[in-house]
């Protein structure tokens, strides 16, 4: 309806109205409904907000990515967090995990004889949006919008006209070529792996030639080393100047191509539109409805962190690897790369089968080529763009590997996958943050089923161990009994019967450290002596990991029944749980933290803060009582993920955390992976609506879920009673699960069945 109309309703209906008090009331009823008419209605990304997270609780905080979905371009601004006052140089592209940036533009308004290769800016008015963004660099009077596509993206500088424009082209430590109105080149990320710029500006410039002390050297366009740079000079009165360029990781005509391919013109809205649509396509997989709008953002935001990581390599059917250093033909599949496994095979590669279950199938072939390329058959922990780094510890990609099988996807070598997850294992050093190949600590933890730890004050004796990282023999030893039990599953769906009882043996390795007086995991010495005097609060990597031995008493992720039986049925484990939660820390904030930086955002010995953690509040329902993990959840949920700047408790660690998030947020939580199994939580949202692929839907209604409606009083899955805090991956391929939600608990609600675990259920 137009303005217009609106206004000839309004005469005709207050005809008889006049002076009178119905008057205003009507006048005010048609203004609302004229300005509901005419504000934007939000679609899915106007929900995610880059900057939640900024600013750290302690340690890194989260970044506020440009990009588009798993694109191998991706930048931020460069500074530490949100509080920084200056920005150094505009990125042209993240190459590597936490802020390896490759080449700087910067705009400059001013003397030559003030230029640098990269300049400082004070900056205001900034605005973020995955597909956009825009700042003003206020000291020398330049805006500065930047718009981004897969391989490719568009600067734009408008000039105050208050002294002669500058853009200044540099490198860390590469090479950079002057041609006419274009720039290209290319930077060291390390000795072996090079990232490639093409670059070409709209506007020609008056002058243009390497950058040296404040000098642009017109006779010079080529330079090479560290810290180069090629300036262009622009006649005064430039209003705006455009750079698009394209990145590679093969050659810079290959940048070029990337370029060309994906930007025909200089037309920087039309790009961002363009992004947006594709940003909207990409979160619509997963639909709402209910819950508040920061209810959405947190939501949405989480899943767009989630898709920062990996990236996809492969251009124009071809990759380079760094795990070999060399380009290959991608055989019209994708290569991906940069994934942080330890923290994302919790949680986000199930999200991601769910999902986009042909781009899961793509990482994990990845993966897989990766394990070929290094030359010794080993399944990669951390891959990124230079190779893969051996950080954390344990070798969980077998667990993504063995989820993936076991919940339908079937583009990937389950044999191949199989053979490098044991190789990864029996072959390659249990030593956290080490590639080396096995030896002593490894030929002792086949023999003993454990590995040894070191006596308060004793000297470390074997090569390889980091003097911050340490053994952290009881982690290691949790950890492996997994990627273990993962295997053995891989062998018995292979048929390797021999292979299979074998890694099951080994998968109840957590056993042997189990310590009965305390019932806590306790580390043990070579000997086979429990190490005494062990504080489970105050230690960290000495025995465990990140996190202390309140942590580790729960990091059994495949053999939960067990766990109960150890800890004295099902009464004894959930006050063991109930203690976690309640145990005070015993000491001053900050001191606990100085020991223990990583176990941040603490619920009592709880830490919000680390992925060992987020499995640990739906053990409730193992427990029987799956009216503690709804309470637990929700609580969890709104003290400590929030639309705002802190409102992230720690790492994000590519995916990993926001990945708990999506699905806690949904009402249900993969706590083994390698079980096509979910544990069901406390949705907040009224409906969720996940797109499977294939026309398929899995669909949660919870009609009266609230802040205040957050207990499951009962249920349905797929028309049926459901009386188990649990369903099967094979209930959601065009499934519903209903749930009437209530503000008090039914605590008889979801203890029929227990979920799935490897072990015998005790009695009691």
């Amino acid at each position: 309806m137009k303005t217009k109309t609106y206004f000839q309703l309004f005469k005709i209906l207050t005809k008889d109205f006049v002076m009178k008090k119905s008057y205003l009331l009507l006048l005010l009823s048609l203004s609302v409904c004229m300005m509901a008419r005419t504000q934007k209605a939000k679609t899915l990304v106007d929900y995610v907000n880059p900057n939640m997270g900024n600013i750290s609780h302690l340690l890194v905080p989260t970044y506020p990515f440009v990009h588009l979905p798993n694109s191998m371009l991706r930048v931020y601004p460069m500074r530490e967090s949100l509080t920084e006052t200056h920005v150094d140089g505009l990125p042209v592209i993240l190459t590597n995990d936490r802020g390896s940036f490759a080449f700087h533009f910067c705009p400059f308004q001013g003397k030559e004889s003030d230029l640098n290769p990269v300049i400082s800016y004070t900056y205001d008015n900034e605005k973020t949006v995955p597909y956009k963004y825009a700042v003003d660099l206020d000291e020398v009077g330049i805006h500065v919008e930047m718009a981004p596509s897969h391989q490719s993206a568009i600067y734009s500088f408008r000039f105050d006209e208050s002294g002669t424009p500058f853009v200044v082209v540099s490198t860390d430590n590469g090479s950079l070529q002057l041609k006419g109105n274009t720039v290209s080149g290319y930077q060291f990320i390390d000795d072996q792996t090079k990232v490639y710029l093409f670059a070409e500006c709209n506007v020609k410039p008056e002058m243009a030639g390497a950058l040296s002390e404040g000098k642009i050297h017109s006779e010079l366009a080529d330079v090479n080393g560290k810290g180069v740079a090629i300036a262009l000079r622009f006649c005064k009165g430039t209003e705006t100047a455009k750079l698009r360029y394209g990145i590679s990781f093969i050659s810079a005509a290959q940048a070029e191509k990337n370029m060309r391919r994906e930007i025909k013109n200089f037309d920087l809205n039309e790009l961002a539109t363009a992004g947006r649509k594709i940003w909207n396509d990409a979160l619509g997989k997963i639909t709402v409805k209910g819950g508040s709008d920061d209810d959405k953002t947190v939501f949405y935001t989480s899943i767009y962190r989630c898709l920062q990581r990996p990236i996809n390599m492969s251009e124009d059917g071809y990759y380079y690897s760094g795990f070999d250093h060399s380009v290959h033909s991608d055989g019209g599949r994708n290569f991906f790369t940069d994934d942080w496994i330890w923290d994302t095979y919790r949680a986000a590669h199930p999200l991601r089968i769910l999902m986009d279950s042909q781009t899961e199938s793509e990482i994990l072939n990845s993966y897989l080529l990766m394990a070929q390329q290094m030359g010794n058959d080993w399944m990669p922990t951390f891959p990124s763009t230079i190779g893969d780094h051996r950080w954390m510890n344990c070798n969980h990609a077998v667990a993504t590997m063995l989820d993936a099988y076991r919940k339908g996807i079937r583009g990937f070598d389950f044999e191949q996958a199989y053979t490098a997850a044991k190789k990864g294992i029996e072959e390659k050093s249990l030593i956290p943050w080490c590639g080396k190949p096995a030896g002593w600590l490894e030929d002792f933890y086949k023999k003993h089923g454990y590995i040894p730890a070191l006596a308060e004050g004793e000297k470390e004796t074997l090569p390889n161990i980091s003097d911050w990282e340490k053994r952290q023999p009881v982690a290691v030893t949790l950890g492996t009994s997994y990627d273990e039990w993962c295997l053995s599953q891989m062998a018995g769906i292979l048929g390797k019967t021999e292979d299979a009882r074998h890694y099951l043996d080994c998968s109840y390795n957590y056993r042997n450290l189990f310590n009965p007086d305390t019932r806590f995991f306790h580390p043990k010495d070579q000997n086979g002596q429990f190490i005494p005097n062990v504080s489970y609060k105050y230690v960290g990597r000495e025995y465990y990991c990140e996190n202390n031995g309140y942590i580790h008493r729960w990091d059994i992720q495949h053999n939960i029944a067990d766990l109960v039986s150890l800890l004295g049925g099902k009464e004894a484990f959930v006050a063991a749980l109930d203690s976690l939660f309640s145990t005070p820390l015993g000491m001053a904030r900050w001191q606990f933290y100085y020991k223990m930086p990583d176990h941040g955002a603490n619920v009592g010995m709880f830490s919000m803060a680390n992925e060992p953690c987020f499995h640990i509040p739906y053990l409730y329902n193992y427990g029987g009582q799956p009216w503690k993990t709804q309470k637990c959840i929700r609580t969890l949920l709104k003290e400590w993920f929030r639309n705002d700047l802190m409102g992230v408790p720690g790492d994000e660690d590519g995916g990993g955390m926001s990945a708990f998030v999506v699905f806690s947020q949904m009402g249900f939580y993969p706590v083994t992976p390698g079980s096509p199994s979910y544990n069901i939580g406390s949705p907040i949202f009224t409906e969720v609506c996940i797109h499977l692929g294939n026309g398929r839907t899995f669909t949660i209604k919870a009609p009266k879920a609230s802040e205040a409606n957050k207990y499951i009083r009962s249920a349905r899955l797929n028309g049926k009673v459901l009386n188990q805090a649990w369903f099967e991956h094979a209930d959601m391929q065009g499934g519903v699960l209903e749930l009437e939600m209530g503000p008090k608990p039914n605590k008889s609600w979801g203890t029929e069945l227990p979920p799935p675990s490897q072990g015998i259920w005790p009695t009691k």
